[in-house]
């Protein structure tokens, strides 16, 4: 049963807690990817190209794939357990970072703490659902988005700032201060059972096998031919048994969730967005660094990203309820695309102008498309399931963002730098079509601002 904000926490604390929680999430990637070639260049560390580019990647790679991981758990254990161990997994995630001897063992904090933020956003996204309802629910959405996005957007300034005056290490250790909003958290997360049911372990395995398949095969052009193979091995041996798993009855990926159109189709729009976001923290902040900028310079050219990001907690509600979800994301998705050419213009021509631009526009569309997509998934799901469904929904849409950042990693050095964004275009693209079949379908119940 879904209760109303008097009955719970005031709207401004919630959105202000998982808003700072979504944005440590993100920053794990777009300030850890100022300080890379500082870390990379600690001779205490020995890190190649590669090494290197799964730091990044492989962050983007758990939180994708464990984001349904966590959706599930939440519906058979309730939500406050799984969020507390996921922001406690983050948070250690990143104090190991910070300690790691060696680029193997950063790899594999970095990783842990990929584990941990995968429950930031699909449980931040079913507590609202669990709190609010109708407007407010929307509002709430777009608050925690949009400052998500601007923390993360902050997030590069402040690496600049700390790396240049302590070094690289304390930047990687901010997602652990997480761990200080974690009485706050257990305070605004209800105390309640979930349903009856176990965890289906065969489905997630052959789920996690699938998405990091993919994500292998795209980073195998920088990390060689075994990272290739291993990629497509996982993902030969994935997928097959995955579909069979569904369609037998597994209950990892509901089959009432997965062949839901209005589902699958809102979560596709919207994936486009964060690979533009993720492809670009990784591909803009290495241009400008190859350009001479200090990571200082880095992060101030980032502050206009930041200011979109904030302009977009005030007006993802009204958008929503104008446009409506469906054209929302088709809008959101659309400027994505727009600002990856703008991206790719600016590699060729090497305008620092146009690459602080393109991330700034992909920042406003990330606060509108995030939202939109949630509102969307939430409407369309019966209760009982919308903790699955937001899960794979939140899978699809980071499953995409982890595909941006393989990209940037996986072509860094073997293409031209405009290569990258243009090829992460066609993502977007993808979302816009999708977000066109979905309005033309006009799937889903009818709800406030969704047409």
């Amino acid at each position: 049963m879904t209760v109303t904000v008097e009955e719970t926490a005031p709207a401004g604390t919630v959105s202000a807690v998982l808003g700072l929680l979504v944005g440590l999430a993100i920053s794990g990637s777009s300030a850890v990817a100022v300080v890379l070639p500082a870390a990379a260049a600690d001779p205490g560390l020995d890190m190649s190209g590669a090494v290197s580019a799964w730091v990044l990647s492989g962050y983007a790679l758990m939180l994708a794939v464990f984001t349904p991981v966590f959706g599930r758990l939440a519906d058979l254990l309730g939500l406050r357990r799984p969020i507390v161990a996921g922001v406690s997994v983050m948070a250690l995630g990143a104090a190991g970072s910070a300690l790691a001897a060696n680029g193997s063992l950063l790899i594999a904090a970095r990783l842990v703490q990929g584990v941990g933020a995968a429950s930031v956003t699909v449980l931040g996204a079913a507590l609202i659902s669990r709190l609010f309802d109708g407007p407010a629910r929307a509002t709430v959405l777009g608050r925690v988005a949009g400052l998500g996005a601007a923390i993360s957007a902050l997030a590069p300034l402040l690496a600049g700032l700390l790396e240049g005056a302590v070094g690289w290490r304390p930047v990687v250790a901010l997602p652990a201060i997480a761990l200080f909003l974690l009485p706050l958290l257990l305070r605004l997360t209800p105390a309640e059972r979930g349903v009856p049911g176990r965890f289906d372990l065969p489905g997630a395995t052959y789920l996690i096998a699938t998405a990091a398949g993919a994500i292998l095969l795209i980073q195998a052009p920088s990390n060689g031919a075994a990272v290739g193979f291993a990629g497509g091995l996982a993902l030969v041996l994935g997928l097959p048994l995955l579909v069979r798993h569904v369609r037998a009855g597994g209950q990892f990926l509901p089959r009432a969730v997965v062949t839901s159109r209005a589902v699958i189709l809102g979560a596709t729009a919207a994936a486009g967005i964060p690979a533009a976001w993720f492809a670009l923290l990784v591909a803009v902040p290495g241009s400008l660094a190859d350009q001479n900028w200090s990571a200082r310079q880095i992060g101030f050219a980032l502050l206009p990203a930041a200011l979109a990001a904030l302009t977009a907690i005030w007006t993802s509600r009204p958008v929503i309820a104008r446009l409506g979800t469906d054209l929302t994301l088709l809008s959101a998705a659309g400027l994505a695309a727009v600002a990856l050419g703008i991206a790719a213009l600016g590699e060729w021509s090497s305008s620092p102008a146009l690459l602080m631009l393109s991330v700034a526009l992909v920042a406003l569309a990330f606060g509108h498309g995030q939202p939109a997509m949630m509102a969307h998934v939430g409407a369309v799901t019966p209760g009982e399931l919308r903790g699955a469904a937001l899960g794979i929904a939140t899978l699809v849409f980071l499953t995409g963002g982890s595909l941006g950042s393989a990209l940037a990693g996986g072509l860094d050095g073997v293409a031209a730098d405009w290569l990258t964004p243009a090829l992460t275009a066609l993502l977007p693209v993808g979302g816009v079509m999708a977000a066109l079949v979905l309005r033309r379908s006009e799937l889903g119940p009818a709800q406030p601002g969704h047409r």
